[in-house]
């Protein structure tokens, strides 16, 4: 696959992953207009080191997933007899960082994604290994901090069982199955994770941008709750549909050349299928037979 890079090469811009001695792009050169708002150790950021302990240590996930479950189960237990806590500056300044940390985490790797997309065939996006087309550099490092959130998200669930809320099965089900899956994808080297990485950046920035206005009670009136479900629908509707064309390019693998792992790309749409499934029976239960209770309270 080597020789399709040499349609777009840009020398200047070419470097090289000192671990693995991997060639790579780095996304702040080739378009020098951004160039100023980057730290230079972001552009040489080798990210294997990390790589390689998170794939010696493959149960270090299972774990983390494991005392979240047990967290959730003695949490709400404490708090049967309690007071809900009023944590609303601490949830305010949490999900302000959240949103700021998707929001730079989606200007360092969109601009990637859409460089490949302009300059490679689709099947090389979804078939060549990650090392060569977003995994080092600057994109590289905002990949794997993407993967890494992962774990600090879930304490979302700490606030709302420290507040008392409702812990509905989509909350706690997306938040163990997105840590599992971003863990093995990254550990080995899925190559069409870069789409999955954009979109998750995006949804988040907004979401948690929008959680952050609603807890600090300074959230605009047109902005409606309904508008960040149908937000995070249509990143599930793409999802199952990366998946699908996974899928597609490893049945066509002709040569033998494509990276994608059928085990990754059936959890993936899994994964995905499910979320849809359950995001769209959230956004019925949650607005349409509200809606319908209350037109017939006015009728």
């Amino acid at each position: 696959m080597q020789p399709v890079f040499q349609h777009f090469r840009e020398e200047k811009c070419i470097q090289v992953c000192p671990s693995t001695g991997d060639e790579y792009h780095e996304t702040s050169c080739l378009y020098p207009s951004i160039e100023p708002f980057y730290f230079g150790w972001e552009t040489k950021y080798d990210p294997f080191p990390v790589i390689f302990w998170m794939q010696a240590h493959a149960y270090v996930p299972i774990v983390i997933v494991a005392l979240y479950g047990l967290s959730i189960t003695v949490g709400r237990k404490m708090m049967e007899k309690r007071e809900p806590f009023q944590w609303r500056k601490g949830l305010v300044a949490w999900n302000l960082f959240l949103s700021i940390f998707s929001f730079i985490g989606i200007s360092r790797t969109l601009p990637i994604l859409m460089h490949n997309l302009l300059h490679l065939p689709m099947r090389y996006n979804f078939c060549t290994s990650p090392v060569m087309t977003h995994g080092a550099g600057s994109s590289g490092l905002w990949v794997q901090l993407f993967i890494l959130s992962k774990i600090p998200e879930l304490f979302d669930t700490l606030f709302i069982v420290a507040h008392k809320k409702p812990l509905i099965f989509l909350h706690w089900y997306h938040h163990v199955t997105v840590l599992l899956y971003c863990w093995h994808s990254y550990v080995t080297f899925s190559p069409f994770c870069l789409f999955f990485v954009c979109m998750n950046y995006s949804v988040h920035g907004c979401m948690y941008g929008y959680y952050c206005l609603a807890a600090a009670k300074c959230k605009p009136k047109w902005l409606k709750p309904i508008y960040i479900t149908v937000f995070q629908i249509s990143q599930m509707v793409v999802g199952v549909i990366v998946a699908i064309m996974a899928f597609y390019y490893y049945v066509n693998d002709e040569d033998g050349t494509c990276a994608i792992e059928k085990e990754n790309n059936i959890a993936a749409f899994t994964m995905y299928g499910s979320y849809l499934f359950l995001f769209l029976q959230f956004f019925i239960k949650r607005y349409l037979k509200v809606s319908a209770i209350k037109v017939k309270k006015i009728k």
